[in-house]
């Protein structure tokens, strides 16, 4: 099975609040890349709303169960009171958490499972009583993985900054993935699945899915819309799908 691709609309949000307008539209791109294949939408709601707007949760909802009601939507974010409240208002398929600093501009690290376990264990049952998949963001390490695995989470997703960083050095770039590699090993040996995210691209996808064929999905936000001012959002998802093993 091809690894499944959501679309990170944050970026797209970026833009489109640098001016009092509703252009670029977040609610008209992401029905583009679902109409072109796309199988799911995220989003990353930050307290300062600089990104994604609480107020876009509720049409993403509604665009994917009037018209896609195939595809997923993914929340993710930091699990304080208000954005698990934005969480049950808007009942994605899946949440990822991550331990984000509201002052951070992107997430840039994953949970220390051990040190995090009593705070994330709560949070996860809470969410799965409600219905959603809980998938919590990782760094590439597989010491971490069985607390990972205990929190009762369903899957981690990667976080893969330190493998896009490696663009113009093929030597780091496969040192990098050796690490996602061992790490996913290591979380399908405790029933967790996998997921990835972080500055992908159409070119280092492929190999990070030959190191990791049981990769579930991939979270695409800055060097998808980057392409997309190039190639045109439905296009662009044709390349990423293409990227992650579609035919």
């Amino acid at each position: 099975m091809p690894t499944r691709l959501s679309v990170n609309l944050n970026a797209i949000a970026m833009l489109r609040n640098r001016r009092d307008l509703p252009w670029p539209s977040v609610i008209g791109l992401g029905r583009i890349a679902l109409a072109a294949g796309a199988h799911g939408l995220t989003v990353h709601p930050r307290p300062d709303q600089r990104h994604t707007r609480f107020s876009d949760l509720p049409e993403i909802r509604a665009l994917i169960d009037d018209e896609f009601p195939d595809a997923e939507f993914n929340i993710e974010g930091y699990p304080n009171e208000e954005f698990l409240r934005l969480v049950e208002q808007n009942e994605p398929n899946q949440v990822t958490l991550v331990p984000d600093d509201p002052a951070q501009p992107t997430s840039d690290h994953g949970w220390d499972f051990a040190a995090d376990a009593s705070f994330l264990t709560p949070v996860v049952r809470r969410l799965k009583k409600g219905g959603f998949r809980v998938s919590l963001f990782a760094d590439a390490d597989p010491a971490g993985m069985a607390a990972a695995r205990d929190t009762g989470a369903d899957r981690i997703e990667l976080y893969t900054g330190p493998y896009g960083a490696t663009h113009s050095d093929p030597a780091a770039a496969a040192a990098e993935l050796d690490k996602l590699q061992r790490t996913a090993d290591a979380a399908f040996a405790t029933g967790l699945a996998v997921n990835a995210g972080h500055d992908l691209t159409v070119a280092n996808l492929p190999p990070l899915i030959r190191k990791i064929p049981g990769l579930a999905e991939v979270s695409i936000g800055h060097g998808l819309t980057a392409d997309a001012l190039e190639y045109g959002m439905a296009g662009t998802i044709v390349r990423f799908l293409g990227a992650c093993g579609a035919r």
